[in-house]
């Protein structure tokens, strides 16, 4: 990855704690931040081990969770770093069982490669569609499981299991 695009990610990760210094949510209200955790996975076309880390800034409406996130893919000579903008409708309001969910968002997607001479990138903007099932914890943190699949093909499908650790 170029010296540039770690200075990006370095950046976004910077911001998203002055986030959370700054715009931690009450608890009584539906927006604002609410938690962050590690996020793993796999990924299809470019197959690839994709992490990174989800931020959970509260409801828009009634279930509907926004839950930005910034993961890297790497495999032999690429890496992909996805900039995800994504909010999920949760089917159930009981915190304390599996519950399936539904959403999407845009990302923008950096892709890198090393083709044997230099390097080459490009940066596209994306759709994503995901699903997953998800439960809150008795510590009140939340575990999840993750499907994504992207219409602009980058990756095809990503599955991903992740942890938000709540205040």
């Amino acid at each position: 990855m170029k010296h540039s695009r770690m200075l990006t990610l370095a950046a976004l990760v910077l911001a998203a704690g002055l986030a959370h210094s700054t715009a931690s949510a009450d608890p009584q209200s539906d927006i604002g931040y609410r938690g962050w955790g590690p996020r793993l996975g796999l990924s299809s076309d470019p197959d690839q081990i994709h992490f990174g880390a989800h931020f959970d800034y509260g409801h828009f409406s009634r279930h509907v969770r926004f839950q930005p996130n910034v993961e890297l893919g790497l495999s032999d000579n690429e890496s992909l770093l996805a900039l995800n903008a994504e909010a999920a409708y949760r089917f159930s309001a009981d915190w304390d069982v599996w519950t399936p969910y539904l959403g999407g968002g845009l990302g923008v997607n950096i892709k890198s490669w090393d083709n044997g001479r230099d390097d080459d990138s490009e940066t596209d903007l994306g759709v994503n569609l995901l699903g997953g099932i998800d439960k809150g914890l008795s510590n009140g943190d939340r575990f999840f499981v993750e499907l994504k699949v992207s219409l602009n093909d980058i990756p095809d499908l990503k599955a991903t299991v992740g942890w938000t650790f709540y205040h």
